[in-house]
């Protein structure tokens, strides 16, 4: 089963994430990180299918996400 991982500090809440996926895994939650932020967060893991789109759409590379073990970096900024 696929795991999402949010960088609660790099997130800003931008919901490119949110848009991005098409089952509804995330959405904005009601935490704030030190900066101020509202950041994303998972509400339905189950859900995930690994396609991957959110941690693609993240402008701020905040979303990682790990498949069988596997951690898939995308963009190393």
């Amino acid at each position: 089963m696929p795991q999402i991982l949010i960088d609660r500090e790099r997130c800003k809440g931008c919901l490119q994430c949110v848009q991005a996926c098409p089952q509804g895994v995330l959405a904005l939650g009601r935490a704030f990180n030190t900066k101020g932020y509202a950041v994303a967060e998972v509400v339905a893991p189950r859900r995930c299918l690994g396609c991957r789109l959110c941690c693609i759409a993240c402008p701020d590379v905040a979303v990682e996400m790990r498949v069988a073990g596997t951690l898939y970096h995308y963009f190393t900024y």
